[in-house]
């Protein structure tokens, strides 16, 4: 009777010990899962998977040089300081560009050893930004009499990784369906994707008949400014381009690293002065007119090179392919929804979006592409794929809202801001009238694969990869004081003032029959819904019969229509097709202006510092409402750029969110808990045999 009692414990105990080994590997299971996920284990340990993930991007996966915007983070410059403020911007810039080369160049080096990439590419480039980052300081300093501070910490740069490089890796099929079986943007097998591997890619385009209407506009208040002045300026057929900006960089040669188409003043490069300005040729029909009006040319990457193919701001940079004549450009001048436009300064200076938003984020992001037909969808993020029949439009709208004193100031953009949602100007700054720029374009769809790849892309710094979210548009009002006197009674008085009666063309417009000559010619008839061409977003002419909503704030009553012999209302215009170039007829190549040397900054060695990880980049939000002139967000550069919009278009789904990697990092959890189970209910089961046994 005794060896069997003593046989029961025996077994009892090899049955607990049984079930307490199995609760254990199971809660151990389900803790170590968790900790896991949450990123506060070994992903986040030195060595563990974080680290392992930033040698990855530090390697094969690193796309591109993220640095610090140092305009953002300067005070306010004394104007005698500024232009060797601009200058020493600019060579950060240059910097930034050698550094990218760099990364391209050593490639296959970095690839074999990631910390490379940190010790002869990001330390050197932290040293001479260093260098130059004090010069500036010193500038300011010694006509301020105060150096700013903190600027030492702007030095740094990281390398970015392109998420679309990863998506196209993952799953080109996708990338497929989506545009056309065109391939996976790898025509060079790096993984940028574009000619020479600089980009875009198959990621950055989007079908527009898949993308949501997203557009949307204040509507009119009493008071409001709802008249259109319309000038015409031609397309750039006669060839004005240069890698200049004499808005960001002026006195440098090269300063964009990009081509810009002009039109407009004929003067304009690096070194045109506000007298050169006023006293240059313009395109224009009107001739009080000599503002100057430039964005990043467009190109055509087929193979078929331009002949700036070995020069600055061409292929010395990345920008490859043929330049695109636009088939149209308007530019409408309208008004305010809550209020009168006040005439802006001559010589005031305008930059809308922002050449840098791939690295910099996307609060100053601001012009959209779209689709004729299509116009009430547009895109910030993405370039359209346009159904056949349909042209690739670029618009750009800019600030409407000056601050009454300053034509210019540090960053370029806190001297102007956007409206708020309702179409109001904020913190004192007066309304002005809105440019609205419309740039048409005949190209075909992109492809990626095959015997004859061609795309579409923009002009960029080459580390922003020709994206789309980096386009932008410049504008520097030469306007003399009767047309602008004109332009804001026009606007303010709600009439329609087209370029009909501003005179002949003179020599060397270069227009194009069909391409702006009459009034309205850059609108294309349709209802915006798809079924025809028209641009939905761009205001109208004033109907008597549209509705105002009373706003009890705004006194002013609405101005009455001019009847009398001075009154200046148009002919309705009939609207026409937008003319249809020969794709296939090869466009005459046109030289850069190279009147002047690229300057070479200095390279100056700084003092050491520690090089930061490598930043993987958030998602660039696509479909925002560039039309919306409100929704503000804060941006570092004083909070004036408009905010990404909620209503886009519908957002790709993250890599590795699908059912079967979601099962596979769960499937740790699941087993602990069959285990703790299993040994829980073991545990009750022999404590009830147990017991039996005993009674």
């Amino acid at each position: 009777m005794g060896y069997s009692a003593r046989r029961r414990s025996r077994r009892g105990s090899r049955v607990f010990a049984a079930s307490i080994a199995l609760m254990l590997g199971g809660g151990a299971l389900i803790a170590v899962d968790s900790y896991a996920s949450a990123g506060e284990g070994w992903g986040s340990r030195p060595g563990g998977e974080q680290q392992q993930n930033q040698t990855r991007s530090a390697g094969s996966a690193a796309s591109t040089i993220k640095c610090p915007e140092v305009a953002n983070g300067l005070p306010e410059v004394p104007d005698a300081a500024r232009p060797e403020v601009d200058r020493e911007l600019a060579a950060l810039d240059s910097q930034i560009t050698d550094a990218y080369q760099r990364l391209m160049d050593e490639k296959e080096q970095i690839d074999r050893d990631p910390q490379f990439a940190r010790n002869a590419v990001l330390e050197p480039l932290r040293g001479k930004r260093a260098a130059t980052i004090d010069r500036i300081a010193v500038a300011v300093g010694r006509v301020s009499g105060e150096r700013p501070q903190g600027l030492d910490a702007l030095a740094p740069c990281t390398l970015q990784v392109d998420d679309a490089d990863e998506a196209d890796e993952a799953d080109t099929d996708e990338g497929d369906a989506q545009n056309g079986d065109q391939g996976n943007g790898d025509q060079d097998g790096n993984g940028n994707g574009g000619q020479a591997g600089n980009g875009p890619e198959a990621s950055d385009f989007v079908d527009i008949q898949s993308v949501e209407p997203n557009v949307s506009t204040p509507r009119n208040r009493r008071g409001a400014s709802r008249g259109t002045f319309t000038t015409d300026c031609g397309v750039n057929a006669n060839g004005k381009f240069n890698p200049d900006n004499v808005i960001v960089a002026p006195g440098v040669s090269n300063g964009a690293h990009h081509m810009h188409d002009y039109v407009g003043n004929q003067a304009n490069d690096a070194f045109a002065s506000d007298d050169d300005l006023a006293n240059g040729e313009t395109t224009c029909r009107n001739q009080g007119d000599k503002s100057t009006y430039y964005w990043p040319v467009l190109r055509l990457q087929n193979g078929q090179d331009e002949n700036d193919a070995n020069a600055d701001g061409g292929g010395n940079d990345q920008n490859v392919g043929e330049i695109q004549t636009p088939a149209q450009v308007t530019l409408n001048f309208v008004g305010s929804p809550v209020s009168r436009v006040t005439a802006m300064p001559r010589f005031l200076r305008i930059i809308t979006g922002d050449a840098k938003a791939f690295v910099n984020g996307d609060a100053n992001a601001n012009a959209s592409w779209s689709c004729t037909g299509f116009e009430d969808r547009q895109l910030k993020d993405k370039y359209p794929i346009c159904p056949e029949g349909s042209q690739v439009v670029r618009t750009f709208k800019f600030q409407s809202c000056w601050d009454g004193q300053n034509t210019d100031s540090a960053n370029h953009r806190t001297h102007v801001a956007f409206a708020d949602e309702n179409g109001g100007c904020q913190n004192g700054f007066r309304a002005i009238p809105q440019l609205v720029q419309r740039i048409v374009y005949d190209v075909p769809p992109p492809a990626f694969g095959g015997d004859n790849p061609s795309v579409f892309a923009v002009d960029s710094f080459p580390e922003q990869l020709h994206k789309p979210i980096t386009d932008h548009g410049d504008f520097i009002n030469v306007f003399d004081d009767d047309l602008m006197r004109e332009l804001v009674d026009c606007i303010n008085e709600g009439r329609t003032c087209g370029p009909d009666d501003q005179g002949a063309p003179p020599p060397g417009n270069g227009e194009e029959p069909g391409n702006g000559e009459e009034p309205g010619d850059g609108e294309v008839p349709g209802d915006g819904n798809g079924s025809g061409g028209g641009p939905t977003d761009l205001p109208e002419a004033p109907d008597p019969s549209d509705e105002v909503t009373p706003d009890p704030s705004v006194d002013e009553q609405e101005p009455e229509e001019e009847t009398g012999p001075g009154a200046s209302t148009p002919k309705a215009q009939e609207p026409k097709a937008a003319p249809v170039a020969d794709a296939a007829t090869p466009r005459a190549q046109r030289a850069p202006d190279s009147a002047h040397e690229a300057q070479k900054p200095e390279d100056e060695a700084g003092s050491g510092a520690a090089v930061p990880d490598v930043e993987e980049p958030k998602a660039a939000v696509a479909g925002a409402d560039a039309a919306t002139p409100g929704a503000q967000s804060t941006p570092e550069s004083g909070g004036n750029g408009p905010a990404a919009n909620s209503a886009g278009e519908p957002q790709a789904a993250e890599p590795g969110g699908g059912l079967a990697s979601t099962g596979a990092r769960l499937w740790p959890s699941a087993a602990g808990a069959l285990l703790l189970v299993a040994g829980m209910v073991l545990l009750r089961m022999g404590k009830g045999r147990e017991g039996a046994r005993r009674r």
